[in-house]
Protein backbone atom coordinates (compact mmCIF):
# COMPACT_ATOMS: atom_id res chain seq x y z
CA UNK A 1 0.00 0.00 0.00
CA UNK A 2 1.42 3.27 -0.90
CA UNK A 3 2.65 5.49 2.25
CA UNK A 4 0.07 8.45 1.31
CA UNK A 5 -2.84 6.34 1.29
CA UNK A 6 -1.97 5.00 4.78
CA UNK A 7 -1.13 8.53 5.89
CA UNK A 8 -5.00 9.55 4.63
CA UNK A 9 -6.49 6.93 6.67
CA UNK A 10 -4.89 7.25 9.86
CA UNK A 11 -6.13 11.07 9.05
CA UNK A 12 -9.64 9.98 9.05
CA UNK A 13 -9.62 7.27 11.93
CA UNK A 14 -7.77 10.47 13.97
CA UNK A 15 -10.30 12.78 12.91
CA UNK A 16 -13.42 10.55 13.92
CA UNK A 17 -12.06 10.26 17.31
CA UNK A 18 -11.87 13.68 17.72
CA UNK A 19 -15.34 14.11 16.70
CA UNK A 20 -16.73 11.39 19.14
CA UNK A 21 -14.52 13.07 21.81
CA UNK A 22 -16.27 16.01 21.06
CA UNK A 23 -19.69 14.63 20.96
CA UNK A 24 -19.41 13.70 24.57
CA UNK A 25 -18.20 16.95 25.87
CA UNK A 26 -20.66 18.19 24.10
CA UNK A 27 -23.27 15.65 25.85
CA UNK A 28 -22.22 16.72 29.23
CA UNK A 29 -22.33 20.42 28.71
CA UNK A 30 -25.27 20.84 26.61
CA UNK A 31 -27.91 18.18 26.92
CA UNK A 32 -30.31 17.97 30.08
CA UNK A 33 -29.51 15.36 32.51
CA UNK A 34 -32.06 13.61 34.51
CA UNK A 35 -33.18 15.56 37.63
CA UNK A 36 -34.32 14.00 40.70
CA UNK A 37 -38.53 15.50 41.54
CA UNK A 38 -38.58 18.40 44.37
CA UNK A 39 -41.21 17.89 46.44
CA UNK A 40 -43.33 20.74 47.71
CA UNK A 41 -41.94 21.72 51.74
CA UNK A 42 -44.22 20.39 54.31
CA UNK A 43 -45.81 23.95 55.91
CA UNK A 44 -46.38 24.32 59.64
CA UNK A 45 -49.43 25.32 60.39
CA UNK A 46 -52.34 25.73 63.28
CA UNK A 47 -55.58 23.66 63.50
CA UNK A 48 -58.66 23.52 65.09
CA UNK A 49 -60.66 20.57 65.75
CA UNK A 50 -64.76 21.34 64.63
CA UNK A 51 -66.78 21.31 68.03
CA UNK A 52 -70.24 21.52 68.42
CA UNK A 53 -72.15 23.27 71.21
CA UNK A 54 -74.53 25.81 72.20
CA UNK A 55 -73.69 28.85 70.60
CA UNK A 56 -74.66 32.37 71.61
CA UNK A 57 -77.30 34.61 69.11
CA UNK A 58 -75.57 37.60 69.81
CA UNK A 59 -76.85 40.23 67.02
CA UNK A 60 -75.74 43.92 66.50
CA UNK A 61 -78.10 46.03 65.34
CA UNK A 62 -78.60 49.81 65.26
CA UNK A 63 -82.10 51.10 66.02
CA UNK A 64 -83.50 54.12 67.69
CA UNK A 65 -85.67 55.18 70.87
CA UNK A 66 -89.25 55.26 70.42
CA UNK A 67 -92.15 56.48 73.36
CA UNK A 68 -94.68 53.63 74.80
CA UNK A 69 -97.28 56.44 74.77
CA UNK A 70 -97.51 59.79 72.56
CA UNK A 71 -100.50 61.94 72.76
CA UNK A 72 -101.41 65.25 70.80
CA UNK A 73 -103.77 66.99 72.82
CA UNK A 74 -106.58 68.51 70.80
CA UNK A 75 -110.00 70.91 72.02
CA UNK A 76 -113.40 68.63 71.41
CA UNK A 77 -115.44 71.76 71.54
CA UNK A 78 -114.87 75.23 70.12
CA UNK A 79 -114.20 77.45 72.29
CA UNK A 80 -111.69 80.22 73.70
CA UNK A 81 -109.03 79.21 75.97
CA UNK A 82 -109.00 80.81 79.41
CA UNK A 83 -106.61 79.45 81.37
CA UNK A 84 -103.10 77.58 80.47
CA UNK A 85 -101.79 75.19 83.81
CA UNK A 86 -98.74 74.05 82.49
CA UNK A 87 -95.18 75.40 81.00
CA UNK A 88 -93.45 74.05 78.31
CA UNK A 89 -91.48 70.93 78.98
CA UNK A 90 -93.04 70.14 82.76
CA UNK A 91 -93.64 66.75 83.75
CA UNK A 92 -97.44 65.93 84.43
CA UNK A 93 -99.61 63.27 85.78
CA UNK A 94 -102.30 61.26 84.24
CA UNK A 95 -105.47 63.47 85.15
CA UNK A 96 -103.69 66.47 85.91
CA UNK A 97 -105.50 69.57 84.06
CA UNK A 98 -103.75 70.67 81.07
CA UNK A 99 -105.92 74.03 79.83
CA UNK A 100 -109.28 75.86 80.89
CA UNK A 101 -111.54 76.90 78.47
CA UNK A 102 -114.44 79.42 78.57
CA UNK A 103 -117.02 77.28 80.36
CA UNK A 104 -120.08 80.25 81.31
CA UNK A 105 -122.23 78.83 78.16
CA UNK A 106 -121.47 75.38 78.91
CA UNK A 107 -122.32 75.44 82.44
CA UNK A 108 -125.23 77.41 82.15
CA UNK A 109 -126.63 74.72 79.76
CA UNK A 110 -125.62 72.19 82.31
CA UNK A 111 -127.34 73.91 85.18
CA UNK A 112 -130.68 74.47 83.48
CA UNK A 113 -130.54 70.87 81.64
CA UNK A 114 -129.72 69.93 85.44
CA UNK A 115 -132.83 71.57 87.07
CA UNK A 116 -135.12 70.12 84.42
CA UNK A 117 -133.95 66.46 85.00
CA UNK A 118 -134.70 67.36 89.01
CA UNK A 119 -138.27 68.75 88.46
CA UNK A 120 -138.82 65.92 85.94
CA UNK A 121 -137.50 63.01 88.78
CA UNK A 122 -139.84 65.09 91.53
CA UNK A 123 -142.94 64.40 89.08
CA UNK A 124 -142.25 61.00 88.54
CA UNK A 125 -142.35 60.58 92.25
CA UNK A 126 -144.97 62.25 92.72
CA UNK A 127 -147.36 59.96 90.12
CA UNK A 128 -146.22 56.81 92.11
CA UNK A 129 -147.36 58.59 95.21
CA UNK A 130 -150.44 59.48 93.17
CA UNK A 131 -150.93 56.03 91.57
CA UNK A 132 -150.92 54.04 95.04
CA UNK A 133 -153.66 56.40 96.26
CA UNK A 134 -155.66 55.57 92.36
CA UNK A 135 -155.90 59.11 91.71
CA UNK A 136 -154.15 58.67 88.42
CA UNK A 137 -153.88 55.81 86.16
CA UNK A 138 -150.37 53.74 85.09
CA UNK A 139 -150.29 55.15 82.08
CA UNK A 140 -149.83 58.39 83.89
CA UNK A 141 -146.54 57.26 85.86
CA UNK A 142 -144.86 55.92 82.50
CA UNK A 143 -145.08 58.62 80.98
CA UNK A 144 -143.67 60.84 84.34
CA UNK A 145 -140.75 58.13 83.97
CA UNK A 146 -140.05 58.14 80.94
CA UNK A 147 -139.97 62.50 80.92
CA UNK A 148 -137.71 62.32 83.70
CA UNK A 149 -134.96 59.84 82.05
CA UNK A 150 -134.99 62.11 79.43
CA UNK A 151 -134.38 64.86 81.15
CA UNK A 152 -131.68 62.82 83.17
CA UNK A 153 -130.13 62.09 79.36
CA UNK A 154 -130.29 65.82 78.45
CA UNK A 155 -128.64 66.73 81.90
CA UNK A 156 -125.73 64.31 81.36
CA UNK A 157 -125.07 65.23 77.57
CA UNK A 158 -124.38 68.67 79.11
CA UNK A 159 -122.39 67.60 81.86
CA UNK A 160 -120.27 65.65 79.27
CA UNK A 161 -119.67 69.35 77.32
CA UNK A 162 -118.98 70.63 80.05
CA UNK A 163 -116.10 68.42 81.05
CA UNK A 164 -114.95 69.34 77.48
CA UNK A 165 -114.00 72.90 78.81
CA UNK A 166 -111.37 71.16 81.00
CA UNK A 167 -108.38 69.12 79.54
CA UNK A 168 -106.76 66.88 80.98
CA UNK A 169 -103.24 64.75 80.32
CA UNK A 170 -104.60 61.12 79.58
CA UNK A 171 -100.95 59.74 80.46
CA UNK A 172 -98.05 60.49 83.07
CA UNK A 173 -94.88 62.17 80.80
CA UNK A 174 -93.52 65.11 80.01
CA UNK A 175 -95.19 68.30 78.12
CA UNK A 176 -93.90 69.60 74.96
CA UNK A 177 -93.65 72.76 73.23
CA UNK A 178 -97.13 75.10 74.17
CA UNK A 179 -98.71 76.08 71.14
CA UNK A 180 -102.15 78.27 72.27
CA UNK A 181 -101.93 80.82 74.55
CA UNK A 182 -104.60 82.35 77.10
CA UNK A 183 -107.49 83.98 74.70
CA UNK A 184 -106.72 81.77 71.45
CA UNK A 185 -109.63 80.15 69.79
CA UNK A 186 -109.75 76.65 69.53
CA UNK A 187 -112.01 74.02 67.81
CA UNK A 188 -112.23 70.45 67.31
CA UNK A 189 -110.89 68.38 64.83
CA UNK A 190 -108.84 71.04 63.84
CA UNK A 191 -105.01 72.30 63.92
CA UNK A 192 -104.84 74.76 66.82
CA UNK A 193 -101.23 76.61 66.46
CA UNK A 194 -100.46 79.64 64.53
CA UNK A 195 -97.71 80.85 62.17
CA UNK A 196 -97.78 84.11 60.85
CA UNK A 197 -95.71 85.06 57.54
CA UNK A 198 -96.03 88.45 55.45
CA UNK A 199 -98.20 87.37 53.08
CA UNK A 200 -100.41 84.41 55.07
CA UNK A 201 -100.86 82.69 58.34
CA UNK A 202 -101.34 79.07 58.68
CA UNK A 203 -102.24 76.71 61.28
CA UNK A 204 -100.28 73.48 62.48
CA UNK A 205 -100.05 70.99 65.18
CA UNK A 206 -101.79 70.44 68.43
CA UNK A 207 -102.40 72.04 71.38
CA UNK A 208 -99.76 70.34 73.46
CA UNK A 209 -97.97 66.81 72.91
CA UNK A 210 -97.90 64.69 75.76
CA UNK A 211 -95.03 61.72 75.34
CA UNK A 212 -94.35 59.35 78.17
CA UNK A 213 -90.70 58.66 79.42
CA UNK A 214 -90.62 55.97 81.34
CA UNK A 215 -90.34 53.13 80.63
CA UNK A 216 -88.82 53.70 76.82
CA UNK A 217 -88.84 51.43 73.75
CA UNK A 218 -85.90 50.97 71.61
CA UNK A 219 -86.92 49.38 67.97
CA UNK A 220 -84.48 47.90 65.50
CA UNK A 221 -84.05 45.07 62.85
CA UNK A 222 -82.76 41.74 63.28
CA UNK A 223 -81.58 39.72 60.49
CA UNK A 224 -84.53 36.81 59.76
CA UNK A 225 -81.61 33.52 60.88
CA UNK A 226 -82.07 35.27 64.68
CA UNK A 227 -85.91 34.52 64.54
CA UNK A 228 -85.68 30.77 65.50
CA UNK A 229 -83.74 31.61 68.80
CA UNK A 230 -86.17 34.79 69.27
CA UNK A 231 -88.94 32.31 69.25
CA UNK A 232 -87.61 29.81 71.52
CA UNK A 233 -86.60 32.13 73.85
CA UNK A 234 -90.08 33.56 73.80
CA UNK A 235 -91.98 29.79 74.23
CA UNK A 236 -89.37 28.93 77.44
CA UNK A 237 -90.71 31.81 78.76
CA UNK A 238 -87.40 33.91 78.53
CA UNK A 239 -87.64 37.24 77.23
CA UNK A 240 -84.34 38.05 75.25
CA UNK A 241 -81.97 41.14 76.31
CA UNK A 242 -80.56 43.43 74.41
CA UNK A 243 -78.11 46.13 75.60
CA UNK A 244 -77.43 49.47 74.12
CA UNK A 245 -75.26 52.58 74.49
CA UNK A 246 -76.48 55.70 74.65
CA UNK A 247 -75.01 59.25 73.74
CA UNK A 248 -73.02 59.71 76.48
CA UNK A 249 -71.54 56.43 76.12
CA UNK A 250 -73.57 54.67 79.18
CA UNK A 251 -75.14 51.29 78.70
CA UNK A 252 -78.20 49.92 79.51
CA UNK A 253 -80.27 46.97 79.68
CA UNK A 254 -84.32 45.78 78.34
CA UNK A 255 -85.77 43.15 77.62
CA UNK A 256 -87.39 42.22 73.98
CA UNK A 257 -91.46 42.18 74.40
CA UNK A 258 -92.08 42.30 70.36
CA UNK A 259 -91.39 41.07 67.51
CA UNK A 260 -93.00 42.12 64.03
CA UNK A 261 -95.18 39.72 62.53
CA UNK A 262 -93.68 39.89 59.56
CA UNK A 263 -90.33 39.60 57.49
CA UNK A 264 -89.13 42.64 55.16
CA UNK A 265 -88.06 40.55 52.36
CA UNK A 266 -86.41 43.48 50.41
CA UNK A 267 -83.37 43.61 53.63
CA UNK A 268 -84.12 40.07 54.86
CA UNK A 269 -84.63 41.25 58.33
CA UNK A 270 -87.47 41.97 61.20
CA UNK A 271 -88.43 44.75 63.45
CA UNK A 272 -88.30 43.82 66.75
CA UNK A 273 -88.59 46.42 70.16
CA UNK A 274 -87.65 46.20 73.34
CA UNK A 275 -88.22 48.08 76.54
CA UNK A 276 -86.12 49.62 79.11
CA UNK A 277 -86.29 52.14 81.80
CA UNK A 278 -85.64 55.53 81.65
CA UNK A 279 -86.32 56.96 85.19
CA UNK A 280 -83.29 59.45 84.80
CA UNK A 281 -85.29 60.73 81.56
CA UNK A 282 -82.17 60.85 79.78
CA UNK A 283 -83.32 59.45 77.06
CA UNK A 284 -86.41 60.95 74.42
CA UNK A 285 -87.70 59.31 71.37
CA UNK A 286 -85.90 59.51 68.31
CA UNK A 287 -82.35 59.46 69.63
CA UNK A 288 -80.07 57.02 67.89
CA UNK A 289 -78.92 53.78 69.59
CA UNK A 290 -76.37 50.42 68.96
CA UNK A 291 -78.22 47.68 70.47
CA UNK A 292 -76.54 44.06 70.93
CA UNK A 293 -79.28 41.27 71.39
CA UNK A 294 -78.44 38.36 73.31
CA UNK A 295 -81.20 36.23 71.88
CA UNK A 296 -80.86 33.24 73.04
CA UNK A 297 -78.33 29.99 71.90
CA UNK A 298 -78.11 28.08 68.93
CA UNK A 299 -78.47 24.52 70.42
CA UNK A 300 -75.77 21.96 68.87
CA UNK A 301 -74.07 24.06 66.34
CA UNK A 302 -70.87 23.29 64.88
CA UNK A 303 -68.42 25.89 65.31
CA UNK A 304 -65.14 26.84 64.31
CA UNK A 305 -62.77 30.00 64.56
CA UNK A 306 -63.81 32.78 62.38
CA UNK A 307 -60.31 33.31 61.30
CA UNK A 308 -60.31 29.78 59.64
CA UNK A 309 -62.62 31.05 57.01
CA UNK A 310 -61.08 31.58 53.69
CA UNK A 311 -63.86 34.09 51.57
CA UNK A 312 -63.02 34.38 47.83
CA UNK A 313 -65.03 34.59 44.53
CA UNK A 314 -66.06 31.12 44.65
CA UNK A 315 -67.65 31.82 48.48
CA UNK A 316 -66.76 30.75 51.48
CA UNK A 317 -64.09 27.79 52.14
CA UNK A 318 -62.18 26.02 54.33
CA UNK A 319 -58.71 24.51 54.60
CA UNK A 320 -59.39 20.68 55.83
CA UNK A 321 -56.84 18.47 56.71
CA UNK A 322 -57.07 14.52 56.17
CA UNK A 323 -55.46 12.05 58.53
CA UNK A 324 -52.18 11.57 55.77
CA UNK A 325 -52.05 15.45 56.76
CA UNK A 326 -52.78 16.51 53.38
CA UNK A 327 -54.83 19.43 53.18
CA UNK A 328 -58.40 20.40 50.82
CA UNK A 329 -60.22 23.44 50.32
CA UNK A 330 -63.93 22.49 51.34
CA UNK A 331 -67.24 24.58 50.70
CA UNK A 332 -69.29 25.57 53.67
CA UNK A 333 -71.84 28.41 54.80
CA UNK A 334 -71.53 30.80 57.57
CA UNK A 335 -75.01 31.07 59.62
CA UNK A 336 -73.51 33.98 62.51
CA UNK A 337 -70.40 34.83 63.69
CA UNK A 338 -69.63 36.52 67.02
CA UNK A 339 -66.60 36.43 69.76
CA UNK A 340 -64.20 35.17 67.54
CA UNK A 341 -66.17 32.01 66.07
CA UNK A 342 -68.62 31.73 62.86
CA UNK A 343 -71.30 28.52 63.41
CA UNK A 344 -71.38 26.78 59.62
CA UNK A 345 -72.78 23.97 58.00
CA UNK A 346 -70.76 21.39 55.42
CA UNK A 347 -68.05 20.09 57.43
CA UNK A 348 -68.71 17.10 59.95
CA UNK A 349 -67.72 16.90 64.09
CA UNK A 350 -64.34 16.39 64.25
CA UNK A 351 -62.91 17.71 61.61
CA UNK A 352 -59.56 19.34 61.44
CA UNK A 353 -59.63 22.96 59.70
CA UNK A 354 -56.73 25.03 59.57
CA UNK A 355 -56.60 28.20 61.44
CA UNK A 356 -52.86 29.64 60.99
CA UNK A 357 -50.92 29.48 58.46
CA UNK A 358 -53.32 28.77 55.26
CA UNK A 359 -52.03 31.98 53.26
CA UNK A 360 -49.99 29.90 51.04
CA UNK A 361 -51.59 27.01 51.24
CA UNK A 362 -52.61 24.36 48.31
CA UNK A 363 -54.80 21.90 47.63
CA UNK A 364 -53.41 18.68 48.33
CA UNK A 365 -50.29 20.08 50.16
CA UNK A 366 -48.60 18.56 52.95
CA UNK A 367 -48.84 20.49 56.60
CA UNK A 368 -48.09 19.60 60.08
CA UNK A 369 -49.20 20.91 63.22
CA UNK A 370 -47.09 23.60 64.68
CA UNK A 371 -48.32 21.99 68.39
CA UNK A 372 -46.51 19.09 67.37
CA UNK A 373 -43.70 20.50 66.12
CA UNK A 374 -42.99 22.58 69.33
CA UNK A 375 -43.64 19.60 71.30
CA UNK A 376 -40.81 17.62 69.49
CA UNK A 377 -43.37 15.29 67.24
CA UNK A 378 -41.58 14.01 64.23
CA UNK A 379 -42.72 15.80 60.41
CA UNK A 380 -45.87 14.29 59.14
CA UNK A 381 -44.35 13.86 55.73
CA UNK A 382 -40.80 12.49 55.09
CA UNK A 383 -38.34 13.01 51.65
CA UNK A 384 -39.01 10.26 49.58
CA UNK A 385 -36.35 8.43 49.41
CA UNK A 386 -36.46 7.31 45.77
CA UNK A 387 -36.06 11.03 44.86
CA UNK A 388 -33.04 12.32 46.46
CA UNK A 389 -29.87 12.95 44.64
CA UNK A 390 -27.13 10.44 43.39
CA UNK A 391 -24.27 11.28 41.67
CA UNK A 392 -24.13 10.32 37.95
CA UNK A 393 -21.42 7.57 37.39
CA UNK A 394 -21.04 8.49 33.82
CA UNK A 395 -20.13 12.07 34.43
CA UNK A 396 -17.98 11.11 37.21
CA UNK A 397 -16.17 8.93 34.63
CA UNK A 398 -15.91 11.63 32.04
CA UNK A 399 -14.19 13.65 34.63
Amino acid sequence: MPQHASTSTFKRLLGLVLVLLLAGGAAKYFWPVDKPEVKAPVQTVSTYLVQQKDFPVMVDATGSTVAVNVVDIRPQVTNVVSKVHIKDGQMVKAGDVLFSLDDRADRANFEKAKAAADDAQRQYERSVELLRQNFISQGAVDTAKANAQATLAAANAAQAALSYDTIRSPITGRAGIINVFVGALVQPGNTVSTSTTATATTTQGAMVTITQLDPINVQFTVPETALPSLFAAQQSGQAPVVTFQVTNGAKRQGKVFVVDNQVDAAIGAVKVKAQASNSDHALIPGQFVRVQLNAGDLKDALVIPSQAVVANTRGEQVFVVDADNTVELKPIKVVMQGQGLAVITGLNLGDKVVVEGKQNLRPKGKVRDAAEAKAGGKPDAKPDAKTEAKPDVKAEAQK
